[in-house]
C-alpha cells in the first residue's frame, strides 16, 4: 500500500559522497554521551574518572562535528536547515516535550514496580491504554492542521501533557489500578496534537529540497533528547527518595510506640514492614516531586512554540503529495 502511494511521487536522485569524518564524529560523541548517561548512576556521576572521561570524549567530539559539518560539502547532518527559525523552534519544542514525555514513560512503570509491587505485566497493561485515543483521534489532527493554526494545536497538546503530568503528582501508594491507568488513557488526547503538529510545524518551514534533511535531524534530535531526559530524571527520582526517606525517618518516634502498629509480630519483623512502608512512601514523594517538575517543563516547552512564525507551507498529512 505505501508503494503504490509514493511511487509516483519520487523526487531526482543524485548520488553524492559519503561524509565519513562526520559519521565517525558523530558515533563518538553520541556513543560516548549514551554510555556516560547510562553509566552516570552507577559510576557515581563525575566522582568516576570513566564518566570525565566520556563527557571530555563528548564534549570535544560535538564541537568537532559541528565545525566539520557545517564545512563539509556533503554533511552526513545538514545543519543548516537551522537557519530556519520556524524549523528551529518546532525541533526545539518537540525535542524538550518529547524528552520529559518519554522520561514519564519510563518513570511510570518503574514506580508501580518499586513502589506498588506491580510485576511488570500488570505494569504494562496500566500503561497500555496510552494510545487508544491517539489512533482515534490522528486522522481528525491531521486534516485541523490545514484549517488551525499549527501553533495552537500544539500548544494544546503540549499544555495537555502538562496537566495530566499534574495531575500525576498526586498520586500516593494505595491508588487503584484504573486510578492509575486513567491518566494514561485520557494522556493519548494530546499525543496526536503534539506529535502531528510539531512535524507540520517544522517540515512545513523548510524547502522540499531540505525535508530529508530536516526530518532526519528532528528524528536524531527527538531520540537523543529522549535519552539524556530519561537518565536526568531517573537521577532526580532517586536522589528525590533518598531526601524524602530521611524527612520521614526523621519525623518518626524514636521510642518503641512507632512499631506498636506491627501487633502480632517480632521486632525484627516490624523493623522490616516499616522500613518496607517508608521506602515506599518516599518513592511516592519522589515521584510526585518528578511530575510537578515536569509539569513546569511543559509550559516552558509550549510557550516556545509561538517564538516560531506561523508555516507558509504546511505539510499536508492527509493528502499524499
Amino acid at each position: 500500500m505505501v508503494l503504490r502511494k509514493v511511487s509516483g511521487h519520487e523526487t531526482p536522485t543524485a548520488r553524492a559522497p559519503v561524509d565519513y569524518v562526520g559519521l565517525g564524529l558523530l558515533v563518538t560523541w553520541v556513543g560516548a554521551l549514551q554510555i556516560m548517561l547510562d553509566k552516570g548512576r552507577e559510576e557515581d556521576w563525575f566522582g568516576s574518572p570513566f564518566i570525565i572521561v566520556l563527557a571530555l570524549v563528548a564534549a570535544i567530539g560535538f564541537v568537532a562535528f559541528l565545525i566539520w559539518e557545517l564545512t563539509d560539502r556533503h554533511p552526513i547532518v545538514d545543519l543548516k536547515v537551522l537557519h530556519n527559525r520556524g524549523f528551529a523552534v518546532a525541533m526545539s519544542a518537540q525535542s524538550l516535550t518529547y524528552g520529559v514525555f518519554f522520561a514519564q514513560i519510563v518513570l511510570v512503570p518503574l514506580w508501580l514496580q518499586t513502589s506498588l509491587g506491580y510485576t511488570s505485566t500488570v505494569a504494562g497493561y496500566a500503561t497500555a491504554f496510552l494510545g487508544v485515543f491517539a489512533v482515534m483521534l490522528s486522522p481528525i489532527v491531521a486534516g485541523l492542521t490545514q484549517r488551525v493554526d499549527v501553533r495552537r494545536l500544539v500548544t494544546f497538546g503540549i499544555l495537555w501533557f502538562g496537566l495530566m503530568a499534574l495531575w500525576r503528582s498526586t498520586w500516593y501508594a494505595d491508588m487503584s489500578f484504573w486510578q492509575i491507568a486513567m491518566p494514561q488513557l485520557v494522556q493519548g488526547i494530546g499525543l496526536p496534537f503534539f506529535f502531528i503538529g510539531t512535524t507540520v510545524m517544522a517540515l512545513g518551514s523548510v524547502s522540499p529540497a531540505e525535508t530529508a534533511s530536516a526530518a532526519g535531524l528532528l528524528n536524531f534530535m527527538r531520540t537523543l533528547t529522549g535519552a539524556i531526559a530519561v537518565s536526568i530524571t531517573t537521577t532526580l527520582w532517586e536522589d528525590g527518595a533518598k531526601t524524602a526517606r530521611s524527612s520521614l525517618v526523621g519525623t518518626m518516634s524514636a521510642d518503641s510506640s512507632t512499631l506498636d502498629a506491627f501487633s502480632g509480630v517480632s521486632t525484627e519483623q516490624g523493623r522490616a514492614a516499616l522500613s518496607a512502608l517508608v521506602d515506599g512512601q518516599a518513592i511516592t514523594i519522589a515521584t510526585d516531586h518528578v511530575f510537578a517538575l515536569c509539569s513546569a517543563v511543559f509550559v516552558v516547552a509550549a510557550a516556545i512554540v509561538w517564538l516560531a512564525p506561523r508555516p507558509q507551507n504546511q505539510a499536508d498529512l492527509t493528502q499524499a503529495h
